[in-house]
Protein backbone atom coordinates (compact mmCIF):
# COMPACT_ATOMS: atom_id res chain seq x y z
CA UNK A 1 0.00 0.00 0.00
CA UNK A 2 1.35 3.49 -0.83
CA UNK A 3 2.34 5.84 1.93
CA UNK A 4 0.84 8.94 1.56
CA UNK A 5 3.58 11.52 3.28
CA UNK A 6 2.61 15.33 3.92
CA UNK A 7 5.76 16.46 5.06
CA UNK A 8 8.74 15.80 2.54
CA UNK A 9 11.24 16.76 5.32
CA UNK A 10 10.86 13.19 6.89
CA UNK A 11 12.59 11.89 3.70
CA UNK A 12 16.07 11.92 3.68
CA UNK A 13 18.55 11.00 0.20
CA UNK A 14 21.94 10.06 1.28
CA UNK A 15 24.64 12.10 -0.48
CA UNK A 16 26.25 8.84 -1.75
CA UNK A 17 23.14 7.72 -2.80
CA UNK A 18 21.77 6.96 -6.27
CA UNK A 19 19.23 8.56 -7.92
CA UNK A 20 17.08 8.47 -10.74
CA UNK A 21 14.43 11.49 -11.55
CA UNK A 22 11.64 10.98 -13.80
CA UNK A 23 9.80 14.42 -14.82
CA UNK A 24 6.18 15.27 -16.44
CA UNK A 25 4.17 18.12 -17.65
CA UNK A 26 3.23 18.76 -14.00
CA UNK A 27 6.58 20.47 -13.19
CA UNK A 28 6.60 22.82 -16.05
CA UNK A 29 3.16 23.96 -15.57
CA UNK A 30 4.19 25.52 -12.60
CA UNK A 31 6.37 27.54 -14.72
CA UNK A 32 3.32 28.50 -17.02
CA UNK A 33 3.51 26.17 -19.74
CA UNK A 34 0.66 24.21 -20.25
CA UNK A 35 0.16 20.69 -19.61
CA UNK A 36 -0.06 17.88 -22.17
CA UNK A 37 -3.97 17.67 -22.88
CA UNK A 38 -7.08 19.29 -21.48
CA UNK A 39 -9.57 17.05 -20.12
CA UNK A 40 -12.09 16.96 -23.34
CA UNK A 41 -8.82 15.21 -25.06
CA UNK A 42 -7.68 18.32 -27.08
CA UNK A 43 -4.38 19.76 -26.97
CA UNK A 44 -4.51 23.42 -26.73
CA UNK A 45 -7.42 23.47 -28.77
CA UNK A 46 -6.09 20.94 -31.09
CA UNK A 47 -6.78 16.99 -31.68
CA UNK A 48 -4.01 15.33 -30.75
CA UNK A 49 -3.78 13.27 -33.66
CA UNK A 50 -3.58 16.47 -35.88
CA UNK A 51 -1.06 18.37 -33.98
CA UNK A 52 0.95 14.91 -32.65
CA UNK A 53 1.22 12.25 -35.03
CA UNK A 54 3.48 11.49 -38.21
CA UNK A 55 -0.10 11.43 -40.03
CA UNK A 56 -1.07 14.44 -38.50
CA UNK A 57 2.09 16.14 -39.85
CA UNK A 58 2.23 14.09 -43.47
CA UNK A 59 -1.62 15.49 -43.84
CA UNK A 60 -1.09 19.54 -42.82
CA UNK A 61 2.57 20.00 -41.93
CA UNK A 62 1.24 24.17 -41.54
CA UNK A 63 -0.56 23.30 -39.07
CA UNK A 64 2.04 21.21 -37.18
CA UNK A 65 4.52 23.87 -37.45
CA UNK A 66 2.32 26.89 -36.90
CA UNK A 67 1.33 24.56 -33.54
CA UNK A 68 5.66 24.18 -32.39
CA UNK A 69 5.93 27.38 -33.53
CA UNK A 70 3.52 28.63 -30.94
CA UNK A 71 4.88 26.49 -27.98
CA UNK A 72 8.66 27.90 -29.34
CA UNK A 73 7.17 31.45 -28.78
CA UNK A 74 5.84 30.40 -25.52
CA UNK A 75 8.10 28.49 -24.36
CA UNK A 76 10.55 31.43 -24.67
CA UNK A 77 9.09 33.42 -21.90
CA UNK A 78 8.82 30.94 -18.95
CA UNK A 79 11.42 30.64 -17.03
CA UNK A 80 12.69 27.40 -15.28
CA UNK A 81 11.20 27.59 -11.15
CA UNK A 82 12.17 25.94 -7.83
CA UNK A 83 10.90 22.73 -8.69
CA UNK A 84 14.03 22.68 -11.80
CA UNK A 85 16.77 24.45 -9.82
CA UNK A 86 16.15 22.11 -6.55
CA UNK A 87 16.74 19.26 -8.84
CA UNK A 88 19.97 21.21 -10.00
CA UNK A 89 21.11 20.95 -6.62
CA UNK A 90 20.20 17.32 -5.63
CA UNK A 91 22.70 16.60 -8.96
CA UNK A 92 25.67 18.97 -7.69
CA UNK A 93 25.43 17.35 -4.29
CA UNK A 94 25.23 13.66 -5.21
CA UNK A 95 28.04 14.34 -7.60
CA UNK A 96 29.99 16.33 -5.52
CA UNK A 97 29.47 13.28 -3.00
CA UNK A 98 29.90 10.23 -4.62
CA UNK A 99 26.78 9.78 -5.90
CA UNK A 100 25.03 9.75 -9.22
CA UNK A 101 22.18 11.64 -10.62
CA UNK A 102 19.98 11.03 -14.44
CA UNK A 103 17.17 13.42 -14.80
CA UNK A 104 14.53 11.67 -17.25
CA UNK A 105 12.16 14.01 -18.84
CA UNK A 106 9.05 13.40 -20.82
CA UNK A 107 9.08 17.56 -21.01
CA UNK A 108 10.33 19.27 -24.38
CA UNK A 109 10.36 22.80 -23.26
CA UNK A 110 14.40 22.42 -22.08
CA UNK A 111 13.60 24.06 -19.12
CA UNK A 112 15.45 21.71 -17.08
CA UNK A 113 18.52 22.27 -19.29
CA UNK A 114 18.34 25.94 -18.43
CA UNK A 115 17.74 25.58 -15.08
CA UNK A 116 21.43 24.15 -14.72
CA UNK A 117 20.93 20.14 -15.67
CA UNK A 118 23.30 18.17 -17.00
CA UNK A 119 22.55 14.75 -16.88
CA UNK A 120 19.40 14.53 -18.59
CA UNK A 121 17.69 12.11 -21.00
CA UNK A 122 14.83 14.25 -23.00
CA UNK A 123 13.34 11.33 -23.71
CA UNK A 124 10.01 12.79 -25.82
CA UNK A 125 13.16 15.09 -27.72
CA UNK A 126 13.37 18.85 -27.92
CA UNK A 127 10.90 21.83 -28.62
CA UNK A 128 13.85 23.64 -30.12
CA UNK A 129 15.54 21.11 -32.43
CA UNK A 130 14.42 20.00 -35.56
CA UNK A 131 15.86 16.96 -37.94
CA UNK A 132 14.76 16.27 -41.62
CA UNK A 133 11.71 13.88 -42.06
CA UNK A 134 12.73 11.74 -44.81
CA UNK A 135 13.74 8.59 -43.15
CA UNK A 136 16.35 7.87 -45.86
CA UNK A 137 18.36 10.90 -45.19
CA UNK A 138 20.96 11.18 -43.16
CA UNK A 139 19.81 14.05 -41.38
CA UNK A 140 16.90 12.42 -39.98
CA UNK A 141 19.00 10.60 -37.73
CA UNK A 142 20.90 14.42 -36.49
CA UNK A 143 18.83 16.72 -34.63
CA UNK A 144 20.04 20.27 -35.07
CA UNK A 145 19.24 23.69 -32.40
CA UNK A 146 16.62 25.43 -33.97
CA UNK A 147 14.65 28.03 -31.92
CA UNK A 148 12.73 29.65 -35.21
CA UNK A 149 9.04 30.29 -35.77
CA UNK A 150 7.36 29.06 -38.83
CA UNK A 151 4.29 30.64 -39.35
CA UNK A 152 4.45 30.74 -43.19
CA UNK A 153 6.99 28.94 -45.20
CA UNK A 154 7.80 26.21 -44.02
CA UNK A 155 11.96 24.49 -43.42
CA UNK A 156 13.45 22.29 -45.48
CA UNK A 157 16.22 20.46 -45.56
CA UNK A 158 19.14 21.31 -47.60
CA UNK A 159 20.41 17.44 -48.83
CA UNK A 160 17.48 16.45 -49.93
CA UNK A 161 14.63 19.14 -50.06
CA UNK A 162 12.25 17.03 -47.86
CA UNK A 163 10.00 19.27 -45.00
CA UNK A 164 12.32 19.58 -41.47
CA UNK A 165 9.79 18.49 -38.65
CA UNK A 166 9.59 19.15 -35.03
CA UNK A 167 12.71 17.06 -32.93
CA UNK A 168 9.72 15.47 -31.16
CA UNK A 169 8.45 12.00 -30.37
CA UNK A 170 4.98 11.55 -31.33
CA UNK A 171 2.53 9.07 -30.65
CA UNK A 172 3.17 6.24 -33.20
CA UNK A 173 6.66 6.89 -33.43
CA UNK A 174 9.71 4.99 -30.97
CA UNK A 175 11.36 6.55 -28.32
CA UNK A 176 15.28 6.43 -29.41
CA UNK A 177 16.76 3.07 -28.27
CA UNK A 178 20.12 4.21 -27.01
CA UNK A 179 18.30 6.89 -24.60
CA UNK A 180 16.04 3.93 -23.52
CA UNK A 181 18.37 1.32 -22.90
CA UNK A 182 20.26 3.75 -20.44
CA UNK A 183 17.63 5.17 -18.70
CA UNK A 184 16.21 1.19 -17.83
CA UNK A 185 20.20 0.41 -16.73
CA UNK A 186 20.01 3.31 -14.73
CA UNK A 187 16.49 2.57 -12.98
CA UNK A 188 17.38 -1.21 -12.30
CA UNK A 189 20.53 0.09 -10.07
CA UNK A 190 18.93 3.15 -8.53
CA UNK A 191 18.65 3.52 -4.86
CA UNK A 192 15.93 6.38 -5.03
CA UNK A 193 13.14 7.15 -8.27
CA UNK A 194 11.44 10.18 -8.08
CA UNK A 195 8.70 10.83 -9.98
CA UNK A 196 7.50 14.31 -10.58
CA UNK A 197 4.35 15.94 -12.22
CA UNK A 198 3.66 12.84 -13.83
CA UNK A 199 0.19 11.36 -14.88
CA UNK A 200 1.18 7.74 -15.03
CA UNK A 201 -0.51 6.77 -18.34
CA UNK A 202 2.52 6.97 -21.01
CA UNK A 203 3.96 3.75 -21.54
CA UNK A 204 7.26 3.21 -21.56
CA UNK A 205 8.29 5.76 -19.34
CA UNK A 206 5.12 4.85 -16.72
CA UNK A 207 6.33 1.38 -16.48
CA UNK A 208 10.21 2.39 -14.65
CA UNK A 209 8.88 2.70 -11.18
CA UNK A 210 7.85 -1.21 -11.51
CA UNK A 211 11.61 -1.46 -12.87
CA UNK A 212 13.24 0.37 -10.27
CA UNK A 213 10.94 -1.46 -7.07
CA UNK A 214 11.87 -4.40 -8.75
CA UNK A 215 15.60 -3.76 -8.12
CA UNK A 216 15.24 -2.75 -4.61
CA UNK A 217 15.07 1.27 -4.83
CA UNK A 218 12.41 3.39 -2.94
CA UNK A 219 10.26 4.83 -4.89
CA UNK A 220 8.19 8.53 -4.50
CA UNK A 221 5.92 10.19 -6.30
CA UNK A 222 5.22 14.05 -6.12
CA UNK A 223 2.26 15.36 -7.95
CA UNK A 224 -0.67 17.49 -7.51
CA UNK A 225 -2.94 14.29 -7.56
CA UNK A 226 -2.16 10.72 -7.42
CA UNK A 227 -1.10 9.39 -10.94
CA UNK A 228 -2.54 5.92 -12.54
CA UNK A 229 0.40 4.27 -11.55
CA UNK A 230 0.41 5.23 -7.34
CA UNK A 231 0.24 1.91 -6.58
CA UNK A 232 3.50 0.68 -7.99
CA UNK A 233 5.30 3.60 -5.60
CA UNK A 234 5.95 3.22 -1.93
CA UNK A 235 5.20 6.91 -1.28
CA UNK A 236 3.14 9.70 -2.72
CA UNK A 237 3.71 13.17 -1.57
CA UNK A 238 0.87 15.17 -2.42
CA UNK A 239 1.73 19.02 -3.73
CA UNK A 240 3.20 21.68 -6.10
CA UNK A 241 7.13 20.54 -7.22
CA UNK A 242 7.89 24.19 -6.20
CA UNK A 243 6.74 23.50 -2.62
CA UNK A 244 8.11 19.74 -2.06
CA UNK A 245 11.30 19.15 -4.10
CA UNK A 246 13.19 22.21 -2.31
CA UNK A 247 12.23 20.61 0.91
CA UNK A 248 13.58 16.90 -0.20
CA UNK A 249 16.71 18.49 -1.31
CA UNK A 250 17.02 19.75 1.54
CA UNK A 251 16.97 16.50 3.55
CA UNK A 252 19.77 15.35 1.54
CA UNK A 253 22.25 13.92 4.27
Amino acid sequence: MTEIIQDPLSLTIDDDASVVVLTGAGISAESGLSTFRDSDGLWEKHRVEDVATPEGFRHDPELVWRFYSSRRKNARTCQPNDGHKALVDLERRLKSKNGSFLLVTQNIDGLHQRAGSENVIPIHGGLMETRCSNIRCEDSRTAVYDDKVYDDELPKCEKCSHLLRPNVVWFGEMLDVAQQREAIWAVRKCDWFLAIGTSGTVYPVAGYVQDARAAGARTVLANLKAADNLHAFHSFIPGRATDVLPKLVATTG
